[in-house]
């Protein structure tokens, strides 16, 4: 999935805050600025800055304009974090480099599994591990199953993600290194096509602490 311009443009001063580059109570330039560098219309610059502010890294003061925020929480964005690969969702993040690796494997599907994607059980499917870690210390799992002979998000229409404070999983409690009986918070997904067939589903588990808020956008019609 293309990544859209505000997102690219977003994630470019979401990197110099995080980094100091652009310290507390600096102004940003102004839309029309933004723009101009970025070979894009004012539209696309005040959604990099409206994406800016739901991660909690800008703040508009009224007349005056857009300023770095005095703390800048770690905020995850449902929406616009599907357009990025890991390794740039997690660069966006932090000023310190994260490492992402992935396991693929192809798998007889689980019942639980198979039921989700709606495949017999059975049936092999693509299995991904995906373990990603900042300055080594582990910041976030996930299992993703898709069916066999799709990849990736782009026939999606939909995406269903269901938020929770739970025990993990054993492996995913291994790599996050969470001591028994300590509650992560986690993530599935469930991306569907308009006709409704399951492209796939996804099961992400963060520390409990890795994010202050979460934010989600939609249309209402």
């Amino acid at each position: 999935m293309p990544e859209p311009a505000y997102v690219s443009i977003a994630g470019k001063y979401a990197r110099k805050i995080r980094s100091g580059q652009l310290p507390p109570g600096v102004q940003l330039p102004s839309l029309t600025e933004i723009s101009a560098e970025n070979g894009v219309s004012k539209i696309v610059a005040r959604k990099a800055i409206e994406l800016l502010q739901n991660q909690g890294l800008v703040r508009t003061v009224q007349r005056r304009g857009v300023f770095v925020s005095s703390r800048t929480n770690l905020v995850r964005v449902a929406l616009e974090r599907q357009f990025e690969d890991a390794e740039t969702t997690f660069g966006h993040e932090s000023a310190e480099e994260a490492h992402v690796e992935r396991d693929t494997e192809e798998i007889p599907a689980p019942p639980e599994v198979a039921e989700a994607l709606n495949v017999p059980v059975g049936e092999i499917v693509t299995h991904v591990v995906t373990r990603a870690t900042e300055e080594r210390l582990p910041i976030s799992i996930s299992d993703t199953y898709q069916p066999l002979g799709i990849t990736g998000v782009s026939t999606a229409k939909y995406l269903e993600e269901t938020h929770a404070d739970r025990l993990p999983v054993p492996e995913h409690a291994q790599w996050l290194k969470v001591e028994p009986g300590e509650i992560v918070k986690t993530v599935h997904q469930k991306f569907t096509t308009e006709d409704g067939d399951v492209v796939m589903i996804s099961d992400i588990s963060y520390p409990r602490d890795r994010y202050d808020a979460f934010v989600f956008k939609m249309t209402l019609r």
